[in-house]
């Protein structure tokens, strides 16, 4: 890929990855308040601000590398703090922090496809080529962080929500992969397993997302 394009694409999914990135996080720590642990609130991390999510490998490094070298675009913001222990009901409660950041992701995704819709309708402006590159950044990103952040291995959301669904002893079980998750998903990015699992998800959701909007 030429450089010109290589930077044409940063500027245009720029926005798309700071707010699927940084609201994701910012939405762990708004549901967390709710349910009574405002340590992500004290910490001033329930903020739209990208700056006080923004992690430098997993906000800016990782995603202009894929960007530059193609494949999935991916990455993460600095993890919201939440002291499970602090919730109302910390086994219950659990299920809906954890789906808050993915959720966050399914309404940006549905966001960034109504104004796709919009750019399409807009064929021949000057504006509608960069607002529906822009547009199909935010939908892909979004759904690329959906799908990975519900696989079921703890500390990834998807962890956090079978360990609230499964039985105590089942739970406990679980959690304890929680110190060696990231380096599993890390292997995983390493090798073709993680495209294989993630990209039938991925097809599924860009396909749900196109027939709700009409984006064909």
């Amino acid at each position: 890929m030429q450089i010109d394009q290589v930077i044409q694409n940063i500027a245009i999914a720029a926005i798309p990855i700071l707010f699927a990135i940084t609201l994701h996080e910012a939405a762990h720590g708004y549901v967390a308040r709710h349910f009574g642990d405002l340590t992500a609130y004290n910490a001033g991390r329930i903020s739209l601000n990208p700056l006080r999510h923004i992690d430098p490998v997993g906000t800016i490094l990782l995603p202009l590398l894929t960007l530059a070298l193609g494949g999935i675009i991916f990455g993460w913001a600095k993890p919201v703090p939440v002291n499970f222990g602090a919730l109302r009901n910390p086994k219950k409660d659990m299920l809906w922090v954890a789906l808050a950041g993915p959720a966050s992701n399914l309404v940006m995704a549905f966001g960034w496809a109504l104004l796709a819709k919009i750019a399409l309708t807009m064929q021949g402006s000057y504006f509608s080529v960069p607002m529906l590159n822009m547009a199909e950044y935010g939908i892909r990103i979004n759904i690329v962080l959906i799908a990975l952040n519900m696989l079921p291995m703890p500390p990834l959301d998807g962890g956090r929500v079978a360990v609230s669904l499964l039985p105590y002893r089942q739970a406990v079980a679980l959690s304890r992969i929680e110190p060696y998750g990231m380096f599993i998903l890390i292997f995983m990015a390493m090798t073709p397993l993680l495209g294989w699992v993630l990209l039938p998800v991925m097809k599924v959701l860009a396909r749900l997302i196109a027939l709700i909007f009409g984006l064909y």
